[in-house]
């Protein structure tokens, strides 16, 4: 979290969407227009709601640019966090109640913590990128997990919700030989980086729902969701777009999701239901 954000004096005020999460007054330097001045008697107006706001880690990731989307499409306000303000803007929705922030999970959770501080809940989407660097993944994927619920923790954030994958406990399902499994930990061994994050998380005592997806595809839906407890499902894809649906259901609907590990891939033959009934009826182990 490096950098200097000018922030003006006020931000946006939305409908307040999730009645469950206390919403805190803002503390960050940002990059955002300047609200008005009808915005700033509204809001100090006795009764008036405030936006529950999210932070988006990987904003502008394949999935992460989605879930923003997802939030600005559903009355969230969001804190885009990215490596490169710039590039966020060309690539992410120009709107009103989107905000800006330089955050890298791998400089450390107190950096982290300015750029959570003050929002309602954390969607993380981050996944490394392929490089010469044989650590990447752990960096990103583990350690940097850590760092944002860490930052979480110094901030008074209580609600993740966690992008993974399935296959992550690959070795205690007995799925050591499945090419999926095989081929994703070539690099970096990076279903075990998530594992050991995922395990943080739940040892954490934040409320968290992990949403582990499989194979993610570019395409539009083509059948409808499938969700299932953790390590059921060994095979799949899912596209981006409902992987995106199910990450901000989560927070919409945090009576039935909360402390959830669920696994999703898409069927041709599968019923379509209410995401909040699946999440309804996934039993934690």
């Amino acid at each position: 979290m490096a950098g200097v954000f000018h922030a003006p004096t006020a931000r946006p005020r939305l409908p307040l969407v999730l009645a469950c999460l206390s919403p805190t007054t803002r503390k960050l330097h940002v990059t955002r227009p300047a609200a008005s001045a009808m915005d700033e008697a509204s809001a100090s107006a006795p009764g008036a709601k405030k936006t529950t706001t999210v932070f988006v880690a990987g904003s502008t990731g394949k999935t992460g640019k989605r879930v923003v989307a997802k939030l600005l499409e559903k009355g969230f306000g969001v804190v885009a966090g990215t490596t490169d303000v710039g590039r966020a803007r060309g690539s992410l929705p120009q709107d009103p109640n989107l905000q800006l922030v330089r955050a890298d999970v791998t400089e450390g959770a107190d950096k982290l913590a300015e750029a959570v501080r003050g929002v309602d809940a954390v969607v993380c989407a981050t996944g490394f990128r392929r490089s010469f660097d044989p650590f990447a993944p752990w960096k990103v994927d583990n350690l940097g997990t850590v760092n944002l619920v860490e930052a979480c923790r110094k901030a008074g954030v209580t609600r993740f919700v966690l992008v993974s994958s399935i296959l992550v406990n690959g070795a205690a399902m007995g799925q050591l030989l499945n090419p999926a499994y095989i081929v994703l930990n070539l690099f970096g061994l990076v279903l075990v980086a998530k594992l050991q994050a995922e395990k943080y998380i739940r040892g954490s005592g934040i409320n968290y729902t992990i949403v582990r997806p499989g194979g993610l595809t570019e395409q539009p839906p083509t059948g409808n969701i499938v969700m299932e407890p953790e390590d059921t499902l060994y095979e799949g894809s899912i596209s981006r777009d409902q992987v995106a649906e199910v990450a901000v259901e989560a927070l919409l609907c945090p009576e039935e999701s909360s402390y959830k590990v669920v696994e999703i891939v898409t069927r041709a033959d599968a019923p379509s239901r209410p995401l909040k009934d699946m999440f309804a009826s996934i039993k934690q182990k």
